[in-house]
């Protein structure tokens, strides 16, 4: 069975850090590339980071440039997401998505395989 799972998110302070972890099961993810997307209360689903298969190339969010690290380590089949600088409209719903097409647009219709998602909230 194809499965991604996120893990890592939680509550930190604004200004703190967090690390999110995508662990894949059931397939291989060096043959994917990997995209992290967050929902927000009331709000549409967004694009955060993605990385290329072999992680030369990597795409972010202006909202998160400079503050959001994209990478992966394929001996380990898990992609992760470094959040530091956390701001409270960071709080939302993380997911992270597997695909065989390239990326570079956040369009997740191109996305097969996603996870149930991690909680973050950024609050004080």
């Amino acid at each position: 069975q194809l499965q991604l799972v996120e893990s890592g998110g939680g509550l930190v302070q604004p200004g703190g850090s967090l690390r999110l972890s995508c662990a894949a099961s059931g397939f291989t993810l060096a043959y994917y590339a990997i995209g992290w997307f967050r929902q927000a209360p009331g709000k549409e689903r967004e694009g955060v980071s993605e990385i290329s298969r072999s992680g030369g190339i990597t795409n972010y969010a202006d909202s998160v440039k400079g503050r959001f690290t994209i990478s992966r380590d394929n001996a380990k089949n898990t992609v992760y997401l470094q959040m530091n600088s956390l701001k409270p409209e960071d709080t939302a719903i993380y997911y992270c998505a597997a695909t065989v097409r390239s990326t570079g647009t956040f369009d997740s219709r191109r996305y097969d395989y996603w996870g149930q998602g991690t909680q973050v909230t950024v609050s004080s």
